[in-house]
C-alpha cells in the first residue's frame, strides 16, 4: 500500500503541491500525512504517526526526497531503518528516481545517498551565505536582527533622568521604558572627576623642631601566644597537648640558628620536659626542637 507524507519548511509554504502530486500519482487523500515544521527541528507529529503506521511492504511516497530531513545523515538513516522494516520509498519530483522497494535497482540505491548529500550541501551553502551576509552588515555599520523596540527619544530622555540624579523606578514611570530595557540600552553615565577644596594650611606637614626629642614611648608588652588544649598524653597522668598559635606578623627567632619562625606552619616540639609532642605552631626553618627553644616560645619571649 503506498503511504504519502508531505512537509513544509515554514508556515508560508503550501502543501497542496505536494498533495496535489501524491494524489496524482494513486495515493489515497485519506493516507497522507502532514507535518507543517521546519526540518531543523526533530519533532514532526505527522512523520511519527506515519512510521508508526507503516508496515512491511508498504512504500512511502515523497515528492522530493529532501522532505524526510534536512541532514545527510537523518534522510539516510531513515531509509535505513525503513529498508529493514520491508518498508520501500519512492519519490516523485527528483531529477533522479529512487525506488527502495526494488532492491535490483543499484543506480536507485545510489541516488539515495546523492540526493541527500546534495540537500545537505545545499542547506549548508545557504547557513554559510546568510553567515556572509550578516558579517557584511556588521562590518558597514547596520544593525543585524529585529530592530530594537525602544523609541530613541524616550532613550534620550531617559539618560536625560538619569544624569540628574532619578531612579530607575522613576525613569520606568516617566518614560514607559522597561527595566530590562533601560540595563540594556541606556548609555552607561559618563565618569565625573572628584575634586576636594582643600585650605592651604590643612596641607601643612608638622615637623618637628631640630634637636627636639621624640616622645618616650611605653614599655613594649610581651607576644603571649593563644594556647588550646587539644587533649591529653596517655602516660604522665594525662598531661595535656596544646595547640599554640602565634599572633600574625609575630616571628619569634630561634636560639639555636638565629633563623626567624613564621609562627604559620605547625611542629613537634616538647615543653616541660615531657616526651610526648605537642602541636605547636611555630614553622622553624631548622627544624630545631629543643626543650629550652620550645619553652622560651611558649613564653612568648623571642630569643636571641
Amino acid at each position: 500500500m503506498d503511504l504519502g507524507y508531505a512537509r513544509v519548511s515554514t508556515t508560508k509554504q503550501d502543501l497542496d503541491r505536494q498533495v496535489d502530486a501524491l494524489t496524482a500519482a494513486g495515493v489515497a487523500a485519506e493516507r497522507i500525512w502532514l507535518d507543517k515544521k521546519s526540518g531543523v527541528t526533530t519533532d514532526r507529529p505527522g512523520l511519527t504517526a506515519l512510521l508508526a503506521f507503516a508496515r512491511p511492504g508498504d512504500v512511502i511516497v515523497v515528492h522530493t526526497l529532501d522532505r524526510l530531513g534536512r541532514t545527510v545523515r537523518d534522510t539516510l538513516n531513515l531509509i535505513h531503518d525503513l529498508t529493514d522494516r520491508g518498508v520501500g520509498l519512492r519519490n516523485l519530483a527528483d531529477p533522479i528516481k529512487v525506488d527502495t522497494a526494488n532492491p535490483a535497482d543499484p543506480m536507485g540505491q545510489l541516488a539515495v545517498v546523492l540526493l541527500a548529500l546534495f540537500a545537505q550541501m545545499e542547506r549548508t551553502y545557504t547557513v554559510e551565505r546568510a553567515a556572509h551576509a550578516r558579517a557584511v552588515a556588521t562590518a558597514n555599520g547596520r544593525r543585524v536582527g529585529r530592530p530594537t523596540v525602544v523609541d530613541p527619544d524616550k532613550l534620550a530622555y531617559a539618560a536625560h533622568l538619569r544624569d540628574r540624579g532619578a531612579r530607575i523606578a522613576e525613569i520606568v514611570t516617566k518614560t514607559g521604558i522597561t527595566r530590562a530595557s533601560l540595563y540594556r540600552h541606556l548609555p552607561p553615565r559618563t565618569p565625573q572627576p572628584l575634586t576636594a577644596a582643600v585650605a592651604p594650611e590643612q596641607t601643612a606637614i608638622a615637623l618637628p623642631e631640630p634637636g627636639s626629642q621624640p616622645a618616650e614611648q611605653g614599655p613594649e608588652l610581651p607576644v603571649v601566644p593563644k594556647v588550646h588544649l587539644i587533649g591529653r598524653t596517655a602516660r604522665h597522668g594525662g598531661d595535656p597537648l596544646e595547640a599554640i598559635t602565634w599572633p600574625t606578623g609575630y616571628s619569634p627567632t630561634c636560639s639555636a640558628c638565629a633563623h626567624p619562625t613564621t609562627g604559620l606552619e605547625e611542629q613537634y616540639a616538647r615543653v616541660r620536659g615531657l616526651r610526648e609532642p605537642v602541636v605547636v605552631a611555630l614553622a622553624q626553618p631548622c627544624g630545631c626542637l629543643i626543650d629550652d627553644h620550645a619553652a622560651a616560645l611558649q613564653a612568648g619571649a623571642a630569643t636571641t
